[in-house]
């Protein structure tokens, strides 16, 4: 039988801020290993595992337009060239998402396994999680909706639960599910986990494509019928697939767990225990209770110094940090922005988060350095009519033809050969060799080499803003 992965790729992960951003989500991040959350994903089922009964096709990623080009990057750079990445217009939620794939699987494909994954958790026992996907095929096939269950290592208030029934005829272990429930308080969590009769929920499923579209549109016709639409209304955009914008944005708002999950009839469900190191990385908390600690109960990344300290989690992407008397705390440095709170106030990240927001601070969107289908440029200084970026092409890539009507740039390269054009003129430059582009003149930049071009961009002007670009023409379909 087939199997698809697919790939849920489309939150934003603020709770994680200030490494996870607007534009530049926890999965995209590596938490855990020197793998991106999205690439440790993508390896976890890959086509390594087919054998004579189970064919594991090319992932299938769901994923939000705005980080489109730095997901399908990081793929490739994992090795998963093949994969399909479908991007939503507007975030409706998982239900929607993964009726996209659905609808996809069944035009290419004979009606394969869904194994649905979120982008954005941890899994350390890989092998675990394997056996546990393969035990859970076998009721896919047949036509059960599967989920898979995390076995309890606390009394865990931020989770939903999932109340188990009795076990399955057969090898695969599953037992019927007999209800989810929301995420409780303290008391009667501990009072799930001493049963030893719930599971937490994982957000993991896997069901044949068919019947996923079955029994949603017997539950949501509404949204089945507008993802329809948007499916009818796709279009080829290089190598991603775009759906009808309008029919998605009509589409309602649903979680796979409240669109199907908890409405299920009897002895459809099927829920498979799991015990592989699991975690959603839903906070900053959760990732100093996975890391690996030091003698003091210490999670340190990065160049950081803990001295009488203990149980903290600190970060240091840019500078050398030192902690001096911590306790429960978290701090987490980046080049444009600093965390220090105590683990019991993480939740109030998300109001620093909306703060940011309201006075359109960009540390809310986006790190210092953006990435761009050609590479990125991170901001090195700016101030009073200039700016100064280190910008990054890749070989063979090249930034669009454009000009600006408020800014002049100064270009010098620091790495590989440069081709500019600017005007009417053809310019090849090498190691400091610069030039000079004028307000108002069409350019471009582009990396002719086999390895990548680094340059320093002086910006000089009465307006530095990203939206002083007039495009001529673009390579990435940009408008």
């Amino acid at each position: 039988m087939n199997l698809q992965p697919v790939i849920l790729c489309g939150g934003a992960g603020t709770r994680l801020w200030p490494l996870s951003r607007e534009q530049y989500p926890k999965q995209l991040l590596a938490l855990s290993g020197d793998e991106s959350l999205l690439q440790a994903t993508a390896g976890r089922v890959d086509s390594s595992l087919s054998t004579a009964t189970m064919n594991v096709l090319p992932p299938l990623v769901v994923s939000n337009e705005d980080y489109r080009f730095i997901t399908a990057e990081q793929l490739h750079q994992a090795g998963h060239a093949r994969a399909a990445i479908v991007l939503e217009p507007k975030g409706r939620n998982t239900a929607p998402a993964l009726t996209l794939a659905a609808l996809i699987a069944l035009e290419t494909g004979d009606d394969p396994a869904l194994l649905v994954m979120p982008a954005d958790h941890i899994i350390d026992d890989v092998e675990a999680f394997r056996a546990a996907v393969a035990r859970g095929l076998a009721y896919a096939e047949s036509g059960k909706l599967v989920t898979f269950g995390i076995q309890p290592t606390r009394a865990e208030t931020g989770y939903g639960y999932i109340s188990i029934g009795t076990p399955l005829a057969g090898e695969g272990g599953g037992r019927e599910i007999r209800g989810f429930v929301e995420k409780p308080d303290t008391a009667t969590a501990e009072r799930y986990v001493a049963s030893g009769e719930y599971l937490w929920n994982s957000g993991i499923f896997m069901m044949r494509a068919s019947v996923w579209i079955a029994q949603l549109g017997a539950m949501r016709p509404d949204m089945l019928n507008a993802c329809r639409a948007a499916f009818a209304a796709r279009s080829q955009d290089r190598d991603f697939l775009r759906v009808g914008a309008e029919a998605f944005a009509a589409c309602p708002a649903d979680s796979i767990d409240y669109a199907v999950m908890e409405k299920l009839p009897a002895g459809l469900g099927v829920v498979i225990p799991l015990a592989a190191g699991w975690s959603d990385v839903g906070a900053w908390d959760a990732l100093w209770q996975i890391g690996s600690k030091d003698g003091d109960g210490n999670v340190l990344r990065g160049d950081v110094m803990a001295v009488n300290t203990r149980d903290t989690l600190a970060i240091s992407q840019s500078r050398m940090v030192a902690c001096v008397g911590l306790t429960d705390t978290v701090v987490v440095d980046t080049p444009d922005a600093v965390l220090v709170a105590h683990k019991s106030d993480l939740q109030q990240i998300k109001q620093v988060v909306e703060r940011l927001k309201r006075e359109k601070r960009p540390e809310a969107d986006a790190h210092r350095k953006i990435y761009r289908p050609w590479g990125y440029y991170d901001s090195i200084d700016t101030g009073t009519r200039f700016q100064v970026k280190r910008i990054m092409v890749n070989p063979g890539a090249a930034i669009s033809l454009q000009m600006h009507h408020h800014r002049a740039e100064h270009w010098i390269v620091v790495k590989g050969t440069a081709r500019v054009i600017r005007g009417e003129e053809t310019i090849l430059l090498s190691e400091n060799e610069s030039a000079y582009i004028p307000i108002g003149t069409r350019h471009r930049l582009e990396n002719p080499g086999k390895l990548p071009l680094e340059i320093i961009e002086v910006q000089s002007g009465a307006y530095l803003g990203e939206d002083d670009i007039v495009r001529f023409e673009d390579t990435y379909g940009r408008t």
